[in-house]
């Protein structure tokens, strides 16, 4: 089936199409014959009930520097295309709540991947604590005291802002650390909601496993082993990527996870598991995909349009 597509998205002139997923969606959406439209979340706009848009049509081609050609821009009402990809990075703040709320006014009668109202009902830090036990132990605060308790009883934590993004201001606290009295200034004096505190995992230093999951199933992983003195794993700042397999405990976590994934609508997840714990499930804008397929892996972006596709299917 030949489908009209809109992506809402950051600035596609400068992204850098060797490591991202959004283009990779881009991609496979083409080649299936697809109807490509792109926006950015500026130009998303509400009156009444009607969600609209000022769109350009979109052709691509996996060439750096010349990976988009854009044509003259129109505003269209969303409800007219079949798809929406909700792609923009976080952070999640208020923009992103407000973009959730105008696209819930469009699905599912357009699909809109992932499904907006529960982007918007699943932080990406807060969402996993519906699994604690597939967890380290992990606290949601803004308390000193209840910090110092945390440490106490845990020993080495991790301290990271709740909607924090691309490993940005992750912090690990020793027990007896004496630069924490100045990290809780500095969080309490830029952050205005809680933050997460978690026991630290010693084994960050072997990877941080990223695991794609396509409407609740496991379809790839790689792992992210971070830089030499650095904690973070992300490709951001510095760490490695390298094929990985998927543990048994790592299929008992997307086991426990998936029948909820696709029960909320989100097809397109990501999640973070370091020594067999889960600290993160990834629905904003989820990376990854092309790093499989770079590393050997599947190219999952067909999976992802397989079950966009299937969806639609099943709604006809």
């Amino acid at each position: 089936m030949a489908l009209t597509v809109a992506v809402q998205m950051d600035p596609i002139q400068a992204i850098r199409i060797a490591g991202d997923t959004t283009f990779a969606l881009l991609l496979e959406a083409q080649a299936r014959g697809h109807r490509l439209l792109y926006y950015t979340p500026d130009r998303l706009s509400l009156q009444g009930r009607r969600a609209t848009a000022r769109v350009e049509p979109l052709t691509v081609q996996d060439v750096e520097g010349a990976h988009a050609s854009l044509g003259a821009s129109a505003r269209i009402d969303l409800s007219e295309v079949d798809v929406v990809l909700m792609r923009q990075d976080p952070p999640f703040d208020m923009a992103y709540i407000t973009a959730t709320h105008i696209l819930e006014h469009v699905h599912p009668g357009t699909l809109v991947v992932n499904n907006p109202s529960e982007v918007r009902n699943a932080p990406e830090k807060l969402f996993v604590l519906d699994f604690p036990e597939l967890m380290p132990p992990t606290l949601i605060t803004r308390d000193k005291a209840e910090i110092e308790e945390f440490r106490r009883e845990h020993g080495t934590i991790a301290m990271k802002p709740l909607h924090g993004h691309g490993g940005a201001a992750v912090f690990r606290v020793s027990e007896q650390d004496p630069n924490f009295g100045s990290m809780f200034d500095l969080f309490s004096a830029t952050f205005r909601e809680q933050w997460v505190v978690q026991r630290f995992l010693e084994k960050i230093t072997e990877g941080d496993k990223r695991i794609i999951l396509v409407d609740g199933e496991p379809m790839g992983a790689i792992n992210r082993v971070p830089a030499l003195n650095d904690i973070r794993s992300n490709m951001v700042r510095g760490g490695a990527a390298a094929a990985s397999d998927l543990s048994a405990r790592e299929r008992e976590i997307c086991a426990a996870i998936g029948p909820e994934l696709r029960r909320r609508g989100l097809i397109l997840v990501g999640i973070d598991v370091i020594d067999g714990h889960l600290t993160e499930i990834n629905v904003t804008s989820p990376t990854g995909i092309r790093a499989i397929k770079r590393l050997g892996g599947p190219d999952l972006a067909v999976s992802v349009w397989d079950a966009i596709e299937g969806r639609l299917g099943r709604s006809a």
